[in-house]
């Protein structure tokens, strides 16, 4: 084990933080992350390498799409890409991408449940997070129309008269969340708003005028459908609605995709985070709980989607609240939701430490699913390493990275000693590393090549700088 972590310590972005534990975990990581590779055969025509659980006999497409958004951080040394591609070659003549492929022979794999093997429709937001980290134009070119057919058929095949995206609760993934009546579930319909939003932006990148418009116009029309519709003033939240687009009142996470989705005005934002942060309802000790804690199916073990804390749901949930510059906010439910993840990596007295993949939401340790052993699968790093990379560099550290753009912004919530070293910036090692010195407080840089630094410190200096190659520190007081 101690082997692999420093394999890892040598390729990877270093991260540095006062907690040296948050830093094992983020090390350890990457350690467990080279474990978890498959290959493709002729049978199964899937990409000849690809990231997934050991266990799982079917690639499925929600944890590949989200392992994406932590492979990005590898410098390159784990492909990012692949994991998409795996799904987008097995496009059919109509446009479905399902959502599971046998590890076996490469067959899409279909439930009684979800008979059409929908899933959340999120390629286009990964493409676009991939290409600002890897700064692949060429790929959006390449994939932008089988995103474009995909579009087409999941509204064919699931878009009503009214507007509105019809899928069984199984491909929400929330599978046994008490929403039985629902028939527009506010997750699936916000998703695709997301896809349009993302869609337009892919256009954008490429200056594809009518791209970016025609998908622009989807987005504006969902965004309206659903603010009108599934929005609830007395509740402060997002809801299901039923066959008659009556509200399904239950409290779920499915509430805060439209953070993500930027669906909400600022009042309405407003009753979003207040739900976030009351302990009655979803701001429990260990953020984000699939059911509201005062829902009476809600469950202390978990019980699968009646409270257990899933890293994917509490990632989506911080990354809205970053759309809406609720960058405090984020970062303490982050640390919050990581110290969970610690207290079982190092549990006290003899028992051996792990990661999980769903947490319990008031207690330390798994969540529980009575008559489901298999629930949580141990070492799930493809939901745990969102927690311990992305959620760590993003909104721990608080460096947003555009390849692009070639700019780094740092959100400086607080004055500690942390930062990263050699991240890759395409060809452009970089290093920021912010540490009290005799003169008070500076940030070291170091760089191959130029690129633009936005230092935002404490949310009251706010600063955009060349940075030139070589070595250079700043003292935070003269900015």
């Amino acid at each position: 084990m101690a082997q692999s972590a420093r394999v890892a310590k040598k390729e990877f972005p270093t991260i540095h933080f006062y907690d040296q534990d948050f830093v094992d975990l983020y090390n350890q990581t990457w350690a467990w992350i080279q474990d978890s590779w498959g290959k493709g055969t002729q049978k199964n025509g899937l990409q000849n390498r690809f990231f997934n659980y050991p266990d799982n006999e079917t690639v499925n497409q929600f944890e590949s799409i989200f392992s994406t958004f932590f492979l990005v951080y590898s410098n390159r040394v784990f492909p990012a890409a692949p994991q998409l591609d795996n799904f987008y070659n097995k496009q059919e003549e109509s446009g479905a991408i399902r959502a599971d492929y046998s590890v076996q022979d490469g067959k899409p794999v279909l439930t009684p449940e979800n008979p059409e093997g929908v899933n959340p429709p999120l390629f286009s937001w990964a493409e676009y997070n991939m290409y600002h980290k890897i700064g692949n134009k060429k790929r959006i070119r390449e994939v932008l129309p089988i995103l474009e057919r995909y579009w087409d058929w999941l509204e064919a095949t699931f878009k009503h008269e009214n507007g509105l995206y019809s899928v069984p609760i199984a491909a929400t993934l929330m599978h046994n969340s008490p929403r039985d009546s629902v028939v527009y579930p506010v997750d699936f319909n916000t998703q695709q708003a997301i896809n349009a939003l993302y869609m337009s932006e892919l256009g954008d990148v490429l200056n594809d005028k009518e791209i970016s418009f025609k998908y622009k116009r989807h987005y504006f029309s969902l965004k309206t459908r659903i603010n009108n519709l599934m929005w609830n003033e007395d509740d402060g939240l997002y809801f299901d609605l039923d066959a008659e687009q009556n509200q399904v009142r239950r409290k779920t996470i499915a509430s805060f995709w439209p953070l993500l989705a930027e669906l909400p005005n600022e009042a309405r934002m407003e009753k979003l985070l207040d739900h976030l942060k009351n302990p009655n309802t979803f701001g429990i000790e260990n953020p984000f709980p699939t059911l509201s804690a005062d829902d009476p199916d809600f469950s202390e073990k978990g019980d699968g989607f009646r409270g257990s804390v899933y890293p994917p749901f509490t990632f989506m949930v911080i990354k809205g609240l970053e759309k809406y510059a609720a960058y405090e906010l984020a970062r303490e439910c982050a640390i919050r939701h990581l110290y969970y993840i610690l207290d079982t990596l190092h549990p006290e007295g003899k028992q051996r430490g792990n990661v999980w993949e769903a947490y319990a939401p008031t207690r330390d340790g798994p969540a529980r699913w009575d008559g489901h052993d298999e629930f949580p699968r141990p070492l799930f790093v493809s939901y745990t390493a969102l927690s311990s990379v992305a959620l760590m560099i993003e909104n721990v550290i608080g460096l947003y990275i555009s390849l692009p753009r070639k700019t780094v912004d740092w959100i400086v919530p607080t004055l500690e000693i942390m930062g990263i070293e050699n991240l890759s910036l395409k060809r452009n090692m970089i290093t920021i590393l912010s540490n009290k010195s005799g003169r008070g407080w500076e940030i070291r840089l170091e760089s191959e090549k130029l690129y633009y630094f936005t230092i935002d410190i404490l949310r009251e200096k706010k600063k955009t700088l060349p940075i030139p190659s070589g070595k250079c520190s700043m003292l935070i007081d003269k900015l």
